[in-house]
């Protein structure tokens, strides 16, 4: 599997054995939620975040939505050996994906694990042994990662080529160069984040990583067409598409 977790836990020891157990999986390793959200706020390809719930500092649970809004993309499971009824319905309120008790089966850890990962993946396993490849991979690296600063470096690194030669294959793939593209991710989740709630333009703007809120009016008007808040209100005043009928079950007439 290709899948990437990252895994919080204080016991170095329970860590190690992680490893030893899971080795199918590319595993990073936090020993505090601190550390983990330093981590998930740079750009990263992380799938799955395993946590425990007791830890020095913050608690996973405490943890739990500050991590979801730093790897929007991942999946997060909530390891506890204190696994009373109340700490498994907080996980679960907090948006966890499911719960491991300590000390775990390793045969129903991995169960859980690959459940999870299945029901949170949607991005196509991609081979990374060619030019195409490593694009489609870097293409999904910035789609994950649009509301962070993702430099060429970064994105280079995922795929273990240099700069230099991401730079040359991405345009010679895509059509368009590697910054128009992480451009266009950031401009299609402000659209996603104008429809979807009601955030100011400022806080948007500074949600997406730019310097003033002007500097990202003229660039999304320069490429919707539109300002943000003009966007905002054509998503709003246009219909919402009606359900399709089931084939198999006409629609009654009204006939008097």
């Amino acid at each position: 599997m290709g899948d990437n977790i990252l895994l919080v836990d204080d016991d170095k020891e329970f860590r190690s054995e992680f490893r030893d157990c899971f080795g199918e999986y590319r595993i990073t390793e936090a020993s505090t939620a601190e550390e983990a959200l330093a981590y998930l706020e740079k750009p990263n390809k992380i799938d799955l975040v395993l946590m425990d719930v007791k830890m020095p500092g913050m608690g996973g649970l405490k943890a739990l939505r500050l991590v979801h809004a730093a790897a929007p993309g991942a999946a997060v499971v909530i390891m506890t050996g204190y696994s009373s009824k109340d700490v498994v319905i907080e996980a679960l309120r907090g948006e966890a994906s499911n719960y491991i008790e300590k000390p775990f089966d390793v045969e129903k850890a991995r169960a859980i694990i690959e459940s999870v990962l299945v029901k949170a993946g949607g991005e196509e396993e991609v081979s990374l042994t060619d030019g195409k490849g490593k694009v489609e991979a870097v293409k999904n690296f910035l789609r994950r990662n649009c509301l962070k600063k993702v430099r060429l470096q970064d994105a280079a690194a995922a795929v273990y080529i240099s700069p230099k030669h991401l730079s040359r294959i991405f345009k010679a793939h895509s059509g368009i160069g590697f910054n128009q593209f992480y451009l266009n991710c950031k401009i299609e989740k402000a659209k996603e984040i104008l429809r979807d709630t009601s955030y100011t333009v400022d806080h948007i703007s500074e949600k997406l990583g730019y310097g003033t809120t002007q500097s990202f009016i003229r660039q999304f008007k320069k490429m919707a067409g539109t300002t943000p808040s003009g966007f905002r209100a054509k998503a709003a005043a246009a219909p919402r598409r009606r359900a399709p009928v089931r084939p198999g079950r006409p629609r009654k007439s009204r006939r008097k």
